[in-house]
């Protein structure tokens, strides 16, 4: 009999483990700054861990589809990952800089596994299909909440005992998470499916992954829609330092006021919850792009107000539109590719993002036009070619 892990526990160890990582880059910006008193070096600690989580995550999806106990995968990749923000600290001050990024790197290969590892276990946890809906509305929530309590902690932590401080706390709320993801329900595989899996290599179920992905055409569509919203929410956010010099009378007020964007999505995450049908996912997630597209327009204009209301209309758009993304997610990816299918999307997105703030930093904020524009392009997509749903319980 497979125990039980009730979806409280799941969001527990979803909201801490996500905590900790969006505590972590803050913590390792502080933490390099202090201790290699370079911020060209303390940033690069931060490039290092966020490409390498870009390339790790469709390998970590594979091999958490191959795995008879996934939960257990997914719980050494946290353990391995706070293991890793643990070994990076101790490094810094300690061995030359050229070092520490490669640990960096590989820290950063697993950080997938906080993200859409752990998101595509929910059908595991929550197998009553008409529940579904209002627990990837939760889960989806999970991100905003860690997004609004990490810089803050990390923060309050560096301020309270040192910029070290914040990296040991943020290791140790990852760490925390995992004997919950440990406990993780798996699969139920069928002899067939699990002779496949013995038979097909990690490249053939990787190549697998990524054709799942692309050839799907509602999931390819998700995916670059979320991509491309990615990409603007890169722009904006390496527009934020200007536009706070120049509107708020400081770079880091407008960093502040990023809070506002993860507490709007938060509520926004909250009312969907309540009425998880109300809308089609497709339809969310192109609205949520011309929400962002409208952010973008507002901070353009150059006036405080305008730039406190445009991050709040950012997170209404950006928080349902990640419920919506899990939904289709969950909807049309194969039973046995969806770890890749999630790990995948997540890469992706974080590739998106970091493209869109390296294109816009040089520029900024005269990319915010742009911002606009590619947020715009992003809700066309599909729009054209509506074709069938598929229905319910259809065998893929």
């Amino acid at each position: 009999m497979r125990r039980r892990h009730p979806l409280g526990v799941y969001l527990l160890g979803a909201t801490v483990a996500r905590a900790g990582d969006e505590m972590s880059g803050p913590a390792l910006l502080l933490a390099g700054f202090a201790l290699a008193g370079s911020a060209a070096q303390a940033s690069s600690l931060l490039a290092g861990i966020t490409a390498a989580a870009a390339a790790g995550g469709p390998v970590l999806g594979a091999l958490l589809d191959r795995a008879e106990h996934p939960g257990r995968l997914l719980a050494a990749a946290l353990a391995l990952y706070a293991g890793g923000l643990a070994a990076i600290l101790g490094c810094l001050g300690r061995l030359p800089f050229s070092l520490v990024v490669p640990v960096a790197v590989l820290t950063g290969l697993f950080g997938p596994a906080l993200s859409g590892g752990w998101t595509a276990r929910l059908p595991h946890v929550v197998t009553d299909a008409r529940r579904l809906p209002r627990a990837n509305a939760l889960d989806a929530a999970t991100f905003a909440a860690a997004s609004l309590t990490g810089p803050a902690l990390a923060g309050g932590a560096a301020q309270l005992r040192g910029a070290p401080a914040a990296v040991v706390a943020a290791a140790l709320l990852v760490g925390c998470a995992v004997p919950l993801a440990w406990r993780m329900p798996g699969g139920t595989p069928t002899a067939g499916r699990r002779d496949t899996r013995k038979a097909s290599s990690l490249l053939d179920d990787l190549t697998a992954g990524l054709r799942t992905v692309v050839r799907n055409r509602r999931l390819a569509e998700a995916t670059l829609t979320s991509v491309l919203c990615c990409a603007a929410q890169g722009m904006l956010t390496a527009c934020l330092p200007v536009l706070g010099e120049r509107l708020l009378g400081g770079a880091g007020r407008a960093v502040l006021l990023t809070s506002c964007t993860a507490g709007a999505a938060l509520a926004a995450n909250a009312v969907l919850a309540r009425f998880p049908r109300a809308l089609a996912p497709d339809t969310i997630v192109r609205a949520g792009a011309l929400l962002q597209s409208g952010a973008a327009a507002l901070a353009a204009l150059g006036r405080p107000v305008a730039l406190v209301a445009a991050l709040v209309v950012a997170g209404i758009g950006e928080g349902p539109q990640l419920t919506a993304l899990f939904a289709i997610r969950h909807r049309e990816a194969p039973e046995r590719l969806r770890g890749q299918v999630f790990t995948t999307g997540a890469s992706l997105k974080i590739t998106g993002f970091a493209a869109g703030a390296a294109l816009a930093g040089p520029l900024a904020p005269r990319s915010l036009p742009l911002a606009v524009g590619v947020s715009a392009f992003a809700a066309l997509v599909g729009v054209a070619r509506p074709g069938p749903r598929r229905p319910p319980g259809q065998v893929r």
